[in-house]
């Protein structure tokens, strides 16, 4: 077996046997692994406080033929603000359970890896509302797997200049000149049209740095609404639960 030092964070754990832990791990190397941890929840386990959700740092493993041993880890962040606020919680649950739903093994995912530390980041903020972060985030996991929809021209003629609506369906933005059958347009403001670029288009470093008024956050969760419909279809547990609560 080969012993390898992966970066990244914890998306889930579970028990296995008396002792051990099976732990989902987004990485920068290898994309989602999955990978056991022997004794990991004995009390006296050195891993037994590394391998929480959230946990992001260096991870030692070895990688056999057909599994991933976590031998010892190094946290640098365990992001121990969300633990004292149930509802950052729900929505950092959220955006792990996303994550693992939406990566692969063995896929570049190292711009997910970086959207979620920062995404999980800007739940510590209080500047920023947690419903504004989650529609950044789902927007620019999109657009970091290539699903983006377009919102700078028409999808349909490439137009910049006739008004347009928003459509799902179609991907993105439709002029007036092509919107003949598109029955889910919505009219979008300006400035959710602007945040959805600036989103679209800007380094995962600077994503969160602005706000919205309350129209265009209602706005966007119209749009988040029926495109994750449109290209993700799932319904996750973490914010059924997250809706209960708020």
């Amino acid at each position: 077996m080969n012993q390898i030092v992966l970066t990244g964070m914890v998306l889930s754990t579970m028990p296995v046997g008396e002792y051990d832990r099976r732990v989902v791990l987004l990485t920068k190397e290898h994309g989602r692994i999955s990978a056991f941890a022997r004794g990991a929840r004995r009390p006296n386990s050195p891993l037994v406080g590394a391998l929480n959700p959230f946990s992001f740092g260096e991870f030692t493993v070895y990688a056999g033929r057909t599994s991933y041993t976590i031998q010892s880890a190094s946290i640098s962040n365990y992001f121990e603000g969300l633990r004292e606020d149930i509802i950052g919680a729900y929505y950092g649950f959220y955006f792990l359970e996303f994550a693992d739903y939406y990566t692969k093994e063995g896929n570049d995912e190292r711009e997910m890896l970086k959207l979620l530390y920062q995404s999980l980041r800007a739940l510590l903020n209080p500047h920023i509302p947690d419903l504004l972060i989650r529609y950044i985030y789902e927007l620019k996991a999109l657009t970091v797997n290539g699903q983006a929809p377009q919102v700078f021209q028409c999808v349909v003629c490439g137009d910049t200049q006739r008004p347009a609506v928003f459509s799902a369906a179609k991907g993105g933005l439709v002029c007036s000149e092509c919107r003949r059958g598109v029955i889910d347009g919505i009219a979008l403001d300006d400035s959710t049209l602007y945040s959805m670029q600036y989103i679209e288009s800007s380094s995962i470093e600077k994503l969160y740095t602005f706000t919205v008024t309350e129209k265009v956050l209602r706005e966007l969760g119209m749009v988040m609404e029926r495109l994750l419909e449109v290209y993700v279809g799932k319904r996750f547990k973490s914010l059924e639960i997250l809706e209960t609560l708020l």
